[in-house]
Order: C-alpha cells, then sequence, then structure tokens
C-alpha cells in the first residue's frame, strides 16, 4: 500500500467518525519529513514521530458552500511544497433510468435528486500528488460498514483530474511571449 492510499483511507475512517451530511473539506499533502523540518513546533503538535517519513493531510479552512465544488478547485494553486491534496466530498447518486426525467433547473436537479426514493448518497475521498499517483475511497450510506468502503486509483477520474490541475505550476502568460 502507498503512503497516498493510507492517507486517503485514514481520512475516509476519519470521515466516517464524523457523520453524513458534511460539508466539502479540502487537504494539502505534505511530507512529513518536510514538515519537521519547516514547522517542528506544528509537526509535534500533529504528533508526527521524527523517525518516520509519510505524508501528512493538514485540513484547509471551509470551502465556500455557494459554488459548484469544480468551480472552487479551478480558482486554487498549492505552493511547491505541497506534494498533493484530497477532497473529501457528499454527492447524491442516481440509478442510470432516473438520470432521463432530470429537471432542467439546478434547483429542480437538487430536489428531485433528493427525493428520488431509488437515490443513494456517497461520500468520496480522492486524493492526488504531484507526481501523478491518485488514489480515492467511495463509501455509500446504504452500505455504511468498513468492509464495503470501494477503493482504487480511478474511481472518480473527472474529480482526480480537478485536483491535480490545482497541483499545476501557474504559468504567466508574459513568460511564453
Amino acid at each position: 500500500m502507498t503512503h497516498l492510499e493510507e492517507v486517503v483511507r485514514d481520512l475516509e475512517r476519519h470521515s466516517a467518525e464524523g457523520g453524513w451530511d458534511a460539508p466539502p473539506r479540502l487537504y494539502a499533502l505534505v511530507g512529513t519529513a518536510e514538515l519537521r523540518a519547516e514547522e517542528p513546533d506544528l509537526a509535534d503538535q500533529l504528533g508526527l514521530p521524527a523517525d518516520v517519513d509519510t505524508i501528512a493531510a493538514l485540513e484547509q479552512p471551509p470551502l465556500p458552500g455557494d459554488k459548484a465544488i469544480e468551480d472552487v478547485l479551478a480558482a486554487i494553486a498549492w505552493p511547491d511544497g505541497v506534494m498533493g491534496c484530497a477532497l473529501v466530498v457528499e454527492r447524491i447518486v442516481l440509478p442510470p433510468d432516473a438520470e432521463d426525467e432530470l429537471p432542467e433547473t439546478e434547483a429542480e436537479m437538487v430536489s428531485y435528486a433528493s427525493g428520488h426514493p431509488a437515490r443513494d448518497d456517497v461520500r468520496v475521498v480522492v486524493g492526488v500528488l504531484r507526481d501523478g499517483t491518485r488514489h480515492a475511497a467511495m463509501r455509500s450510506r446504504k452500505h455504511d460498514t468498513d468492509d464495503e468502503v470501494l477503493s482504487g486509483p480511478d474511481l472518480v477520474p473527472a474529480l482526480a483530474d480537478a485536483l491535480a490541475a490545482t497541483l499545476e505550476p501557474d504559468i504567466d502568460p508574459d513568460e511564453t511571449n
């Protein structure tokens, strides 16, 4: 198991302990050795052992609740010291046949999906690293047990792509001319 898989699984378990209906949470992923070197007091506060080199997930301030998560992620750029990031988000999932009846407006869609008898809520944890490593975990409210959590690198590729884009270097248009 890679360090990223461990972090994603830990974030999923931590989120499960907090229960459902939580807002999205964003984490900066940093190497513990670098964190200990740059911020020893913070490393001590987090209880990071000095002899272990792994990844620490540092929760970021709450995300704005009035924007789509994709729009929020599009405005984020991480500094070089951040080796990756992770996102915990809950979504409503409908069976394929229900999607044929989706209303036009976003407000109507939310109401329709929220009240649909075949809906399921899922919590997704997606983590990405600058080196391209990805991992995700997904828990269903209908199957809310640790042994039924799905896990793998390609569970939510679009969300992993959006997170990976936050790690790309910001290119100044004046530097390309």
